[in-house]
């Protein structure tokens, strides 16, 4: 358990810049640009009304109470979809992360090195595999709740400063304080559905000499056009002929794309959730849980485990630049 803890300090601090500071960067980004928008509507804006059911406009100092405690319960309720910037941010840097965890070792002969320690290829691997699904989300779900709060206050200023003091309101509303505990729960899924991509990701890494990352996007997308051209000269002379959309869509988009956040929610047998006011969190939870009873999904993570173990194999043995 201790040599874990470092090996999973060690890959925090090698990696500080893309696993904090960059989601940092991109949220004072998102918050600067933000804050000037609500500043200008503030001082600028001139729509002092707003639509209600598409007909009936009104005063925005003259909202009904009803109406306001409507509109800080879909605030509270959705204000972390704030964040999903952070997260897409997020998909992209494990992505890489993963592409060269096991590579760069190699490539600079560092690997020598790591393997005079006491330490075993299955912890070394292990520990990448708990950065890129753990640690990495979780960094990111910090700091997109701390991001989106600041929104939402910066939102409910603009709207102060128009006449609607939503504050009290929003304040009272228990998913406020519900919303990153729910976006937390969303972790255990998440794994599940990015295992098979980070398996994917890690097992190339430990394998490849080079060019890393065509390997690992090109290989998948060559097999797809493959089989595209193989029915293309045999569907003429017979109705034998491969599935290329659920190789592309089970195969490529879930193998590729298993670390984009709510991936799940794209699923052919989800039904969009269309809420009166705002998206409950715990129904966007039974949702995408319900995913979990597809025998594929489980299908998919053991692949994903499969190609860690092989992945530790290969970096038992292959130790060349």
């Amino acid at each position: 358990m201790k040599t874990m803890k470092w090996l999973l300090r060690r890959e925090f601090w090698e990696h500080k810049g893309a696993f904090f500071w960059t989601p940092v960067a991109v949220a004072a980004a998102m918050v600067l640009l933000v804050g000037v928008g609500f500043m200008y509507a503030m001082s600028f804006g001139g729509h002092e009304n707003i639509q209600i059911d598409g007909q009936t406009v009104v005063s925005i100092q003259g909202v009904p109470s009803a109406l306001r405690y409507k509109i800080a319960h879909v605030a509270a309720s959705s204000y972390m979809g704030l964040a999903a910037p952070l997260f897409l941010v997020l998909t992209v840097v494990v992505f890489f992360y993963c592409l060269s965890a096991l590579h760069d070792d190699r490539r600079d002969r560092s690997i020598l090195f790591w393997k005079s320690l006491p330490l075993s290829d299955r912890d070394t691997v292990l520990s990448k595999v708990v950065t890129a699904l753990v640690v990495a989300p979780v960094i990111t779900i910090a700091i997109g709740t701390a991001t989106a709060l600041v929104l939402l206050v910066l939102g409910m200023i603009s709207a102060t400063g128009k006449g609607m003091n939503l504050f009290a309101p929003v304040l009272m509303e228990p998913n406020l304080y519900l919303s990153p505990l729910y976006l937390l729960a969303f972790l255990p899924l998440y794994i599940i559905w990015a295992l098979p991509t980070v398996g994917w990701l890690l097992m190339v890494s430990s394998w490849a000499r080079s060019k890393v990352f065509l390997w690992a996007v090109g290989t998948p997308l060559v097999v797809a056009l493959v089989l595209k051209w193989f029915n293309f000269i045999v569907g003429h002379v017979s109705n034998t002929v491969f599935d290329v959309d659920w190789f592309v869509s089970e195969v490529v988009v879930r193998g590729l794309g298993g670390l984009v956040p709510g991936i799940w929610l794209s699923q052919p047998d989800i039904e969009v959730i269309n809420q009166q006011y705002g998206l409950d969190p715990m129904t966007l939870l039974g949702v995408s849980y319900s995913t979990l009873a597809s025998p594929g999904v489980w299908i998919a993570a053991a692949i994903g485990v499969a190609m860690i173990a092989v992945a530790v194999r290969l970096r038992r043995w292959r130790d060349e630049g």
